[in-house]
Formats: C-alpha cells, structure tokens, sequence
C-alpha cells in the first residue's frame, strides 16, 4: 500500500509539474527566452487566488481571475520588459538577468505584503480525503490531475487544431520567415507569454491549495519542470509533461530508500544522464 500511495503522490505531483513544464516549454521554444520569472507568476496565481477566497469570492470565480491576472502580468512581462531589451539588442545573459531580477521583485513584493509565512487556504473540502483500498487522496489532489490532465489535452489541441496555435508553431520554427511572411513575431511573443502565464496560473493555485503558499514557493517546481522540458526534448509539449511524472514518480519512489531531502539529486541525476547521453531529449522529433 505504500507503494501505491508513493505513486499516486507521484501522479498528482507529476502533472502539476507538467503543466508547468509545458508552459515554461510554450515560452522558450517560442521565444527562445529562459523565463525565470515564470517562477513568480505561478507564485503571483495562488495568492491572488487565496485574497480572493479569504474574502468569500467562490473558488471557481477565484482560479478565473487568477488566470486572468497572470495572463495579464505575462503579457506586461514581454512587451515592457523582454520585448524593449530585445530591442535595444540585449544579449541572452543580459535578458536571463532581467528575469532573475524580475522574479526576485515579484517574490519580495508578494512576501512584504502577504508576510514569507506559509499561507493554508481557507477552503475546507480540499483536506478532505478519498480513501480507496488504504490509499488516500485529497479533493486539491483529485483535482490537480483532473485539471491538469485537461490542461495538457487543451494545449496539444490549441497547438495543432487553431489558427493561433499553428501561428506560434510557424514562429518557433522559423521567426525569420515568420517575419517576412507578415506572422508579426512580436505580437505571437505576447500572446505565447500571456497564455503560458494563464496555464501556469492553474498548478499555481492547485499546490497550495493542498500545501499552502510560500512567496519563494516557485523556484522549485520550475526547476524541475525546465529539466523535465530539456530531458524531455526542447519544444516538445508531451516530452515536458511525460517526464515531469517521470521524474515526480522516481522522487517519490526513492523516499523507500533514501531520506526526502535527497530525493531531489534523483532530478539532477536523470538530468546529467539525459545530457550525457541523450542531450537532445528524448521525445525530440515529437510536438
């Protein structure tokens, strides 16, 4: 049963973590920017998401207006900051720096106005648990991979089956023809941002919806889903989200061998496999 329930644990982390991973994978093979302050907009979600809740907003009314609201801090976020660096001919580093800063503010601004403690939802069903066969699984966690799960599907729609989504796959493609062609990049940059934004706004208050807010809360699950992303085969959507569970179950799994807090070096060690020896990724050719 314990091994049942480490997967399970696993599962519900894993897609939380995939949708972050296919987000974070949305921006960089479009606009081959290393968005570190991906990092703060998911953290920016669960507490626009908690203000709303403590305040007796409905919790369905609440994840809407922080998507909504993260949508619109990422399309702030590439027009004012990445697209004006972009501009003025900023190198790589230089746009990697302004995105460490960025997430540095936001994290700050978030721990001086709602305190660095840790923050529980005031909801009382998400505690509340499922039990089946010994294993046990909470209504936040049900919830997470339902949501999760339904995430993924609607961006593999979106990329393949509507007009904007095979417009930003011909942008990440080739930008150059993308531009002579009249696909205005810029434009498909902003859009790609805020819709990243908007879906990562979704693990963003699932998590700490089961296990609380934390302002510096966000480093973690992006660093694990950027690895997922590079494992899994930069710009492919299902490569992210299938090696994000890959890598959450693995954590999981090796909490019977070894104590939790180095559960973590399983992450870096399937990332130092992969680079050794698949440093393309592994579902490189797919989409």
């Amino acid at each position: 049963m314990i091994l049942l329930q480490l997967l399970i644990n696993g599962l519900v982390t894993g897609c939380a973590l995939g949708v972050v991973a296919i987000s974070f994978a949305l921006v960089y093979s479009t606009t081959k920017i290393f968005h570190v302050a991906h990092a703060g907009v998911y953290t920016l979600a669960g507490y626009i998401a908690w203000l709303l809740v403590s305040h007796a907003v409905p919790e369905v009314v609440a994840l809407a207006a922080a998507v909504l609201v993260c949508a619109g801090a990422g399309a702030v976020i590439q027009h004012q900051l990445y697209a004006r660096l972009e501009r003025r001919g900023a190198p790589h580093l230089v746009v990697l720096i302004a995105s460490l800063g960025l997430l540095a503010v936001m994290q700050n601004i978030i721990a001086a106005v709602f305190s660095p403690n840790i923050l529980q939802f005031p909801v009382l069903w998400a505690n509340r648990t499922l039990a089946l066969d010994g294993v046990a699984l909470t209504y936040a966690q049900l919830l997470t991979v339902l949501i999760c799960l339904a995430a993924y599907g609607g961006v593999m729609w979106f990329a393949h089956y509507t007009t904007l989504g095979k417009r930003i796959r011909a942008v990440a493609s080739n930008p150059f023809l993308a531009q002579i062609t009249r696909l205005q990049p810029n434009t498909v940059y902003v859009y790609v941002v805020a819709i990243a934004s908007a879906i990562v706004a979704l693990p963003g208050v699932l998590v700490p919806l089961d296990l609380g807010l934390q302002p510096y809360g966000g480093i973690t699950p992006l660093l694990t889903a950027t690895i997922a992303m590079i494992a899994g085969g930069v710009g492919s959507i299902s490569g992210a989200f299938v090696l994000s569970i890959a890598i959450a179950e693995l954590q999981n799994l090796s909490l019977l061998a070894i104590p939790g807090e180095w559960s973590i070096g399983i992450t870096f060690f399937i990332f130092v496999i992969f680079m050794l020896f698949r440093p393309t990724g592994l579902f490189s050719a797919a989409r």
